[in-house]
């Protein structure tokens, strides 16, 4: 984080970025002299309700955030910034979004958490758009010019007002990663009554021994359960709205999801935390699993991040295929849309290519025969093709198996349990 003392101080020149949370009022005019170098500007934490109308200035903009101010609608100030790609204004107040408020080179827009009710029509120019992310509004239709955002590859429409979701939005030919829960959706579309049945597990029969990890949706504790005296996991999920919708729905997912080799197993629930949040006991996952890949970046905008390694083999790979496409084919079984199918959200063994599929933060039920599967095939066949990059693989038919999961045309694309069985034949013929 910079401080506004270094800003004023000219110490900052050349920069590229700029993090600065200072319970700003008003927009430091100092940021111009940064112009010919800034790249990625990040007021998130401050007190902003407006951007200067030269905010062009800042020719090399490709980045803006400024979550968490008091905006009350998006300044048309952004859609002038000829370079900027990445725009995030979430938990704000705004409830206007002007249609000159979209810079032409838009390829992400994040506006979760606000009060939005319509979406300009304009939208659907934006021909870069890859992800966009509207949780937590008050949106009762999208735009039906957002049909026309071939690039589009992730939505996040999740706690809003939706009462269908538009034909045209399950054909898009490059959505892979899609968000629905908690919209007043046909009956088809609503968690299974049984959703919630789960084992309940006292607050005061669980022993906190330190922190696991945290996400947008909570945060993952190692414990001991003292009835069982077993190590466990336990995630402690926030209240508020996530990036991709509302800790609760992802609760009522995990639960519905049941059973499968590689799900993590879920041992309870807790409902009475003294800060009455919810929570989940799961199955504690030994240090020796890794996560597949890393979320993201700014770069990437909705492709994972792998690092140097790891390096799997042939065999190691379509046990890790293998196990995804089983579990994504026993959760479309049940109605369930994982909408998050990524790497980072799969935790392996680099040896044995063992792995679990984890987090329901982005996950949706839907009513059997829909075309929701098709939608996480795609991004199944983008996985694939990140996996055989890891080992160099030239293994043609896997290869094909990609190509014909991310192919355009959304009807021709294969089913799980297809996916699942072809990859589970190659494996055994490997093995021989």
């Amino acid at each position: 984080m910079h401080s506004l003392d270094d800003l004023r101080a000219g110490r900052l020149l050349g920069v590229t970025r700029l993090d600065l949370s200072a319970q700003l009022r008003h927009f430091p005019s100092e940021i111009f002299a940064l112009a010919d170098s800034l790249e990625v500007l990040n007021l998130t934490g401050n007190q902003l309700t407006e951007l200067p109308a030269d905010l062009h200035r800042l020719h090399r903009l490709k980045v803006l955030f400024c979550s968490d101010n008091l905006f009350t609608e998006l300044p048309e100030a952004v859609g002038a910034c000829a370079q900027l790609e990445t725009v995030g204004f979430k938990s704000n107040r705004i409830c206007q979004v002007s249609a000159n408020a979209l810079p032409a080179a838009l390829r992400a827009l994040i506006l979760t958490d606000n009060l939005i009710e319509t979406l300009p029509e304009t939208l659907g120019q934006c021909q870069h758009l890859q992800k966009l992310m509207l949780a937590g509004n008050r949106l009762t239709a999208l735009p039906e010019s957002l049909q026309q955002c071939q690039r589009l590859e992730l939505l996040r429409i999740a706690s809003n007002r939706l009462t269908a979701l538009p034909g045209w939005l399950l054909q898009l030919p490059r959505l892979a990663w899609l968000a629905y829960a908690d919209n007043p959706l046909p009956r088809g579309f609503q968690p299974p009554h049984q959703a919630a049945a789960c084992a309940r597990i006292e607050w005061s029969a669980l022993t906190l021994e330190g922190e696991l990890g945290r996400g947008a949706s909570g945060v993952i504790h190692a414990a001991r359960w003292t009835a069982q005296a077993a190590p466990v996991a336990v995630k402690v999920y926030k209240g508020a709205i996530t990036s991709d919708g509302s800790p609760q729905a992802e609760m009522t997912a995990c639960l519905a999801a049941g059973d499968h080799p590689h799900l993590v197993q879920v041992a309870g629930r807790v409902d009475d935390h003294p800060e009455q949040l919810p929570a989940l006991v799961m199955q504690r996952i030994p240090a020796q699993w890794h996560n597949l890949a890393g979320p993201p970046t700014l770069d990437s905008c909705t492709r994972d991040h792998y690092g140097p390694g790891p390096r799997l083999t042939l065999p190691a790979l379509l046990r890790l295929a293998e196990g995804i496409a089983s579990v994504a084919a026993h959760l479309h079984g049940r109605g369930i849309n994982h909408g998050d199918l990524y790497g980072h959200n799969i935790l392996f063994q680099e040896a044995s290519g063992q792995c679990l599929l984890g987090d329901f933060g982005a996950a949706s039920f839907y009513p059997p025969g829909g075309a929701l599967q098709a939608l996480e095939v795609r991004a199944f066949g983008i996985l694939l093709q990140e996996l055989l990059t890891l080992g160099a693989h030239a293994h043609g038919p896997l290869h094909v198996m990609a190509e014909r999961c991310v192919q355009p045309a959304v009807a021709l694309r294969p089913c799980f349990a297809d996916l699942a069985a072809e990859l589970h034949q190659r494996l055994t013929a490997s093995a021989h």
